[in-house]
């Protein structure tokens, strides 16, 4: 903000902001390839409400194996903000920047991030999938993703239920229950 140095007044003054300039709404942050877990944790130093979702896998290495935790939106973090302060987010380290289109943030659905935050258990075995777009829409009926829309997909003997998000054109697949699933018109 520029203020006049004649007049003392603000450069501003008279501009009317959008209602979601002061609103807190969900971003993707973009981060450094494999800085997920470390902004997370650079944002609550920063006390921004933040959300990383993972899953654990065991990796084999010749001398022994490692359970990790890693991130199922490799390269995102999601962050709860007002766009007035988005340089809290912006100013930390191995952030690239807020995911949106013409050098505007684009806020992500509420439910969407609070069933993902409410949903996505270790019982749940999440594991991130190709992103789709095409095959049968189905939501779901009960249990903890409830009203969730996505894609079914069978794999071996079992289905699992692929959630995409389509700002950051990223999905993750979930192991489901058909009879949890109706099709979507």
């Amino acid at each position: 903000m520029a203020l006049s140095p004649i007049l003392g007044l603000n450069a501003l003054e008279g501009v009317v902001l959008p209602s979601d300039y002061f609103e807190s709404r969900w971003y993707a942050a973009y981060t450094c390839a494999n800085h997920e877990k470390k902004v997370r944790d650079q944002l609550d130093q920063r006390s921004v409400e933040s959300f990383l979702p993972v899953y654990e896998t065991v990796r084999r290495w010749k001398d022994r194996r490692m359970r990790l935790d890693l991130p199922l939106f490799p390269g995102y973090v999601f962050v709860r903000l007002a766009l007035r302060d988005r340089l809290r987010v912006l100013q930390t380290p191995s952030v690239v920047r807020l995911v949106g289109f013409g050098g505007q943030p684009a806020a992500l659905p509420d439910q969407d991030i609070e069933m993902l935050r409410q949903g996505l258990t270790r019982e749940m075995h999440a594991v991130p999938h190709p992103y789709l777009k095409v095959g049968h829409r189905v939501r779901v009926r009960t249990g903890p993703l409830q009203g969730f829309q996505g894609i079914l997909v069978r794999k071996k003997n079992g289905t699992r239920f692929v959630i995409s998000l389509d700002l950051i054109l990223r999905s993750v697949a979930v192991e489901i229950d058909v009879a949890e699933l109706e099709p979507v018109r």
